[in-house]
């Protein structure tokens, strides 16, 4: 689906001139759910920005192979990008208004998605009138609504707390089970990114780089348990090393 080659992205010029990423490579398979870690401010959202084409490549180049002349991207971002003069339902069934879709089953479709992720009787409340955490989860809906191949998705649960967080982990994963795009999720929780991903790579310090890549073994559902077992614990030891943390009892890489 995704075919990174030598990304390097800079910002500025002259002695003013800031390298963001340094020859990153990576491939994410078609259907796969790759996490990303890596210290804060070190460039994973520029990363996203760039596979998403939003931001130039200093050298390098993305690659779409096997997926045609288009590819179908939902990004999601830390900031939720909703458009305030809309309600929840509005945003949430935007990009299938965009697709031509009727108004009673993008209706009816962003209803069921909302109330999925924990949002029944907030659809018609305005971006403003919605905490942090639920504008994070109006934006996810949306993400899956639009049925996208490939989903960018930057910390969408860092603003919710730890009970919300781990219900709409198991939703997140529902929804991505049934449809199958593409993801890639940021996220400074490593023992988020073991429980999610079939794959967990890890970032370098700015200018960043993949430093490591860690296959995920165990089997799928992954109770919340799973975090208990030796396996996981020593997974989550080897990439605390890697950001030069000190144990796995630290939850969060940074904020």
């Amino acid at each position: 689906m995704v075919l990174c080659r030598d990304l390097s992205v800079a910002y500025g010029r002259g002695a003013g001139l800031v390298h963001a990423l340094c020859g990153v490579s990576l491939e994410l398979g078609e259907g796969e759910f790759v996490s990303l870690v890596g210290p804060s401010g070190c460039g994973k959202t520029t990363l996203l920005r760039a596979l998403a084409g939003f931001v130039p490549l200093r050298t390098g180049s993305v690659e779409h192979p096997g997926a045609g002349s288009q590819v179908s991207i939902g990004l999601v971002l830390q900031d939720q990008s909703l458009f305030p003069w809309m309600t929840a339902m509005e945003n949430a069934a935007f990009a299938l208004e965009m697709q031509g879709v009727r108004r009673e089953e993008r209706t009816e479709a962003a209803r069921g998605m909302l109330e999925r992720f924990g949002l029944a009787g907030r659809e018609d409340s305005y971006p403003h009138q919605l905490s942090a955490g639920m504008r994070q989860r109006v934006a996810v809906a949306r993400a899956f609504l639009s049925r996208a191949s490939l989903l960018l998705m930057d910390e969408p649960f860092g603003a919710l707390d730890a009970i919300t967080r781990q219900c709409l982990q198991q939703e997140l994963l529902r929804e991505w089970t049934a449809h199958r795009p593409t993801v890639l999720f940021v996220t400074h929780d490593v023992e988020e990114a073991i429980l999610l991903g079939s794959r967990v790579l890890v970032m370098t310090s700015q200018p960043a780089s993949i430093a490591a890549e860690f296959d995920v073994p165990f089997d799928r559902p992954r109770p919340l348990s799973l975090a208990l077992s030796s396996g996981f614990v020593g997974m989550k030891r080897e990439i605390y090393t890697l950001l030069g943390l000190t144990g796995p009892t630290q939850r969060a890489v940074g904020s």
